[in-house]
């Protein structure tokens, strides 16, 4: 191990967060395999008795079979000791690979069950956590830190025993060792150097698959845990969905993993038995070389049996385990950091179903809300919000940037926790209600469309996995974008592309629009929904949302005052408190804040942008 690598490991060790009764947590993953790992334990053992007896029978080919009482090597007797040899080499190969096996399947087994904790776990997480956490973070907690700890999980029960025990046994060994050692290790150095380049190869190509199952586990993280994607699923309540994709791609590359465990296992076997039966091939060739009067020292013949693969490897193995363990605590501690970590927003133990009664509409008690982590001297962003909306209504929020729009917006289906006051939501606050059942009844379409690189089709289903095609076309009708989806060559089967990339911005705000749509929610919020559109678009887009407005209740946050001249009530905010209410008429005539965002709005053309 290079400085630069130790001195990166002491940084992250060092860097790497305290959890309490870490070593207990770490067993209580295994606990489910205890049987396994049993298994793993009586095999290496088994396997490091066997290495010890090979030098046992050397010892009888000497006295009974190269060096008989009667002076003359006993050929046949040689021979059967050789043949037991063989098959105790043969043997330690097999319960080798098997071994192999046992632990390459609990490991990458505990490996993808923890990882799948971890996403569904940062799937119940409060929206503010992934607005003020890094995507990266999040993806490297995932990918590189519970991936870090594969190889421990699958290596160190084998390494610590079975090296312990061989790397004792080979020094005893050593007590007659001669220089004729490091001739037979340099011959045989080629033929380890060409096993190790063969199972490269099968490794690497393994690997590449590997690599790409990883990738799409990244591009599922990225899509589903930013804060647009986080925002989507809450919205849709497909929480559940998203895990189970991302088990799916999970089962794959637990797969693929034990695949590359396992790789070459067989061929490093053959070569090892080959290896190993050079020394019982030896004792056959002395037996003549002797006969022939040819010098040969008992030394070279012991140093050649008990050398092979007894000393060198299993020490590099325990020094390879002693940094494993250091990596993996700071992994570890990194992952349970996160599991750690406990949502702000929850359902209480006497939360409820959303009712039909006064379905629809929404209250604001006095509401306060401060961001988490913001600071005693920094305003709070919302101050004493107050107001009442009915069922059916088209409420609307504008402002200047920053004012606290959106914070209310999201503030009614809890993704955001207010810190003071009360919300209402069908005339009960929504700490009483069932977090899936409020989000049920709400539709948001914001700013920016959120589309999967998918088909049209998936993308809308996203809001009722289980609709027809004929359910999808009316709601696409009534968004206005059928007749667009039906000019692709592949219609509703056409790839939209990373974030929707393949379509302009009109068309994926109609699409999202089709989708709420097909949810059908008694309360739809728009936030901000034609902001970035040209007025070509916005025109149409504009309608849809006329389209998907009726008969539910309507808050929309907006900046361009055209798409809200029509409202029920205007609600104008400014500094996180309401200034004023009223009407559009009502509020050009009270010449306050509103007449004067409207008049900078007006010389410009109302439609023309911002």
């Amino acid at each position: 191990m290079g400085g630069g690598d130790a001195s990166a490991q002491r940084e992250a060790n060092e860097t790497a967060p305290r959890v309490p009764h870490l070593l207990s947590r770490i067993s209580e993953l295994f606990r489910p395999h205890k049987r396994a790992l049993v298994s793993t334990v009586i095999l290496v053992v088994i396997g490091a008795a066997l290495s010890v007896m090979p030098p046992l029978l050397t010892q009888r080919a000497f006295d009974d079979g190269l060096f008989p009482a009667g002076g003359r090597p006993n050929v046949p007797v040689l021979v059967e000791l050789v043949a037991v040899m063989v098959l105790i080499y043969i043997a330690s190969a097999a319960l080798g690979v098997w071994q192999t096996w046992l632990t390459a399947t609990v490991g990458n087994t505990v490996m993808g069950a923890l990882r799948i904790r971890l996403f569904s776990h940062l799937q119940e997480m409060e929206l503010a956590f992934f607005t003020k956490t890094k995507t990266g973070v999040i993806q490297s907690r995932l990918q590189n830190d519970v991936g870090g700890v594969a190889g421990v999980l699958t290596n160190t029960v084998s390494s610590v025993l079975g090296n312990t025990v061989t790397v004792a046994a080979a020094f005893v060994s050593m007590l007659v060792l001669s220089w004729q050692l490091t001739v037979v290790a340099v011959i045989l150095m080629p033929i380890l150097v060409i096993a190790q380049r063969r199972v490269g190869q099968v490794r690497a190509r393994i690997a590449t698959k590997t690599q790409e199952s990883l990738s799409d586990m990244t591009a599922i993280t990225q899509e589903t845990l930013s804060v647009s994607g986080i925002l989507l699923a809450k919205s849709f309540n497909q929480q559940g969905s998203e895990v189970g994709r991302y088990s799916r791609e999970n089962a794959n590359q637990v797969r693929l993993q034990v695949s590359q465990q396992m790789s070459g296992q067989w061929f490093f076997a053959t070569v090892q038995i080959f290896l190993a039966i050079i020394p019982a091939i030896v004792y056959l060739v002395s037996a003549f070389l002797l006969l022939g009067e040819v010098p040969i020292t008992a030394g070279t013949i012991v140093a050649f049996t008990t050398v092979q693969a007894r000393l060198m490897w299993p020490l590099l193995g325990l020094m390879r385990v002693a940094l494993d363990l250091q990596t993996s605590s700071a992994l570890f501690a990194r992952i349970f950091e996160y599991l750690d970590l406990r949502p702000a927003i929850v359902d209480g133990p006497d939360a409820r179903p959303v009712g039909k009664r006064e379905l629809g509409r929404v209250e604001f008690d006095n509401v306060v809300f401060a961001y988490p982590d913001s600071g005693d001297e920094t305003p709070p962003t919302l101050r004493g919000i107050s107001f009442d909306i009915r069922s059916g209504q088209y409420a609307a929020f504008v402002g200047p940037s920053g004012a606290g729009k959106t914070t209310i917006s999201y503030l009614i289906p809890r993704l955001h926790a207010a810190t003071g006051g009360r919300i209402l939501f069908a005339g009960t606050d929504v700490r009483s209600l069932e977090q899936q059942s409020l989000v049920a009844n709400i539709g948001i379409v914001s700013q920016e469309t959120y589309l999967f690189h998918a088909s049209i089709g998936d993308n809308l289903r996203y809001a009722k996995p289980g609709a027809t095609l004929g359910e999808l076309e009316a709601a696409t009708r009534a968004a206005n974008i059928h007749d667009t989806i039906a000019s692709f060559p592949d219609g509703y089967d056409t790839i939209v592309g990373e974030r929707g990339y393949r379509l302009s911005g009109g068309e994926k705000q109609r699409i999202a629009i089709a989708r709420v749509l097909l949810k059908d929610p008694a309360v739809l919020i728009l936030d901000e929904a034609t902001s970035a559109l040209d007025s070509i678009s916005e025109r149409l887009v504009q309608s849809a949302l006329d389209t998907a407005a009726r008969g539910r209740t309507t808050i929309a946050v907006a900046h361009r005052l055209s798409t809200i001249v029509a409202a029920d009530v205007i609600f104008v905010v400014d500094a996180g408190r309401i200034v004023e209410r009223g009407t559009h008429p009502e509020l050009i005539a009270l010449g306050g804040v509103y007449a004067g965002l409207y008049r900078e709005q007006a010389p410009a053309g109302l439609h023309s942008g911002d």
